[in-house]
């Protein structure tokens, strides 16, 4: 598998709200990222593109990360179209939500071993134990719950009054995201 450095990305993320993923979380990766949201515009980090544009920028991305919230414009944004579009042997990331892909054309791409696909999110889910996707050498599905194991809760509570103490003390909190 190639490394990420130099990699095109293309995150799909925020499309009802206007935010979009910022160059900043993925720098550290040294990746060529081109933002894609509701509707074309710019900021001060460049252009964002608008999702009709992805029929035109899917083919040169390899790493596609979709980060949207489920709603009417977006159940279904990851379809055959958008999947055939990706060139041969990319990489979809989807943290969004299950509907927003779906998922008998995520199996089939997944099953030609075309693309790779890392999901944190499937449609239904959980997944019948039987799915062609749970046993596909080019599929990674994590749980959508992740982070929870029996250390979880300890971890939150030091990190709750870690922020609490920054705060009381006009500190500016650690790991924030987003500005605003």
């Amino acid at each position: 598998m190639a490394s990420l450095p130099c990699r095109p990305v293309s995150a799909a993320d925020r499309l009802r709200r206007g935010r979009t993923c910022h160059r900043k979380q993925l720098a550290p990766f040294e990746v060529e990222l081109t933002r894609v949201a509701g509707r074309r515009r710019e900021d001060g980090r460049g252009v964002v593109h608008g999702v009709a544009e992805l029929p035109r920028l899917l083919p040169d991305a390899e790493i596609v990360i979709v980060c949207v919230p489920l709603n009417d414009t977006t159940v279904g944004l990851i379809d055959d179209a958008f999947l055939r579009a990706m060139p041969d042997d990319a990489l979809l990331v989807n943290v969004a939500r299950g509907k927003v892909a779906d998922t008998a054309a995520l199996t089939r791409h997944a099953q030609l071993g075309r693309l790779r696909l890392a999901l944190d999110v499937t449609e239904p889910e959980p997944l019948p134990d039987d799915h062609a996707l749970l046993s596909l050498p080019n599929v990674l599905i994590t749980p959508h719950v992740g982070g929870a194991s029996s250390s979880m809760g300890p971890r939150m509570a030091r990190l709750l009054h870690t922020q609490i103490n920054y705060l009381r003390a006009g500190q500016e909190p650690t790991n924030i995201v987003l500005h605003t």
